[in-house]
């Protein structure tokens, strides 16, 4: 594990930044693109370990999927519906995306699947998707009976028919079946059975299956009817910057009072997380949409802390809970109990970190409540192999001397070139 220090920067950071494509957008497109009857180029990808091992997965299962790292683009050829049949062993490394999505892919095909991922992955619950398969006829159990990966799938493929699967743990599951449904015999209708986190994601679901051709009718978050036997048409997609990526560039703006504009953000874009700028207005900045993208400026009279639910957006806490150092007043986080299954238990890393630069940190149920130190204590903060606590703890680092990020490494799950794209907009 490697150390990096990150050198306050000596102004205000200004600039203009266009992060690599959407990795979830990139995950969904790889799985659409899979299922559809022909060759289907992905543009602008976001190409990182999550990404590239989504694309492992497909192409151990049998299809071609290749990766032009320096042109940033993913070129997918289709099984027209038809996923290739076992016995089959697939690794999705620490990427919950793909496995959930390349699970429920796999139940759509004939015959014997495991899939299997990092130690970490293996504590990371998929029961719910699991039961969803189950009531579908489809064999689908967790190897070592504790509702994580390593997972068995045999199966005749989907039925189609009925099934309700849970929705409180994590929005995936439900995305995973949505986008397996067309491959279905016949059409597919999911009820979600009780709340529903991460909702934006499931709307990043539909939007890329639209995009491939499929229609899905809806009634709010509750209900979905997938028409099937339908492959999806093959078709280039390109991808949209990656705004959870983004969000730590707009925190840098907020952090030192400077004025960044992340380049291709929409204010419509189907990513939940393009809405973390309009968090970071009820801190005192001050947000601009235009035709480019979204700029962002700190106020030069600093932040001010804020009563936020981030249910819909929790990939944005280790983003906003960071900046809470540098408010007048508290900061409180709600709505975001499902961070415990993240790549860590997120609540709690950063209830240590923060604690450990300087904060008051109470950690509760489903967030944490925020009191800024009067300085920051220059520290070593552990990233607990996590790419968004190793992203969001930089931006710290530009306000604050002595701020040391361990296992800085861990960014290339999402993000390879961060730490270089940050240097380059504070201009170093």
């Amino acid at each position: 594990m490697s150390v990096r220090e990150i050198q306050p920067a000596p102004g205000p950071v200004c600039g203009r930044i266009r992060p690599p494509g959407s990795r979830s957008l990139t995950n969904r497109a790889l799985v659409a693109a899979a299922l559809a009857d022909g060759t289907s180029d992905i543009l602008e990808a976001g190409l990182s370990d999550d990404t590239l091992a989504c694309a492992a997965a497909l192409r151990a299962l049998g299809l071609e999927v290749s990766a032009d790292e320096p042109a940033r683009r993913m070129r997918v050829v289709g099984c027209g519906g038809r996923v290739p049949p076992g016995p089959c062993e697939l690794n999705t490394g620490d990427s919950g995306t793909a496995t959930r999505f390349i699970t429920a892919l796999a139940a759509a095909g004939r015959g014997r699947y495991v899939i299997d991922g990092s130690r970490r992955m293996r504590e990371r619950p998929i029961q719910d998707l699991l039961d969803g398969l189950a009531a579908l006829g489809v064999r689908a159990e967790s190897l070592w009976g504790t509702g994580c990966p390593p997972v068995v799938v045999e199966t005749g493929g989907l039925a189609g028919g009925r099934v309700r699967v849970g929705g409180a743990v994590s929005s995936q599951y439900l995305s995973g079946l949505l986008l397996a449904a067309p491959a279905a015999r016949s059409p597919l209708e999911i009820e979600v059975r009780g709340d529903l986190v991460s909702k934006p994601y499931v709307d990043m679901t539909l939007a890329v299956m639209r995009d491939f051709g499929v229609e899905v009718a809806r009634r709010g978050y509750a209900r979905f009817e997938v028409p099937a036997p339908r492959p999806y048409r093959a078709r280039p997609y390109a991808v949209e910057p990656d705004a959870s990526s983004a969000s730590y560039f707009l925190a840098a703006a907020a952090a030192t009072g400077g004025r960044v504009t992340v380049e291709g953000l929409r204010p419509d874009s189907a990513q939940g997380d393009a809405h973390f700028a309009e968090v970071l207005a009820r801190m005192g900045c001050r947000v601009e949409w235009s035709g480019d993208g979204v700029t962002v400026s700190g106020p030069a009279e600093g932040l001010t802390g804020i009563d936020a639910d981030l249910g819909d957006m929790p990939d944005m806490v280790p983003t906003l809970a960071p900046l809470a150092l540098f408010a007048r007043g508290r900061t409180v986080i709600r709505g975001a109990a499902n961070l415990r299954v993240k790549e860590s238990d997120r609540l709690a890393a950063l209830a240590a970190e923060l604690s450990r630069l300087g904060a008051g940190v109470e950690q509760r149920a489903d967030g944490l409540a925020i009191d800024p130190p009067a300085a920051v204590t220059p520290a070593e903060a552990a990233t607990y192999n996590d790419h968004r606590m190793a992203m969001g703890l930089a931006v710290v680092g530009l306000r604050a001397a002595g701020v040391r990020i361990d296992g800085a490494e861990c960014v290339a799950k999402t993000y390879p070139d961060f730490f270089e794209d940050l240097e380059r907009l504070v201009g170093r």
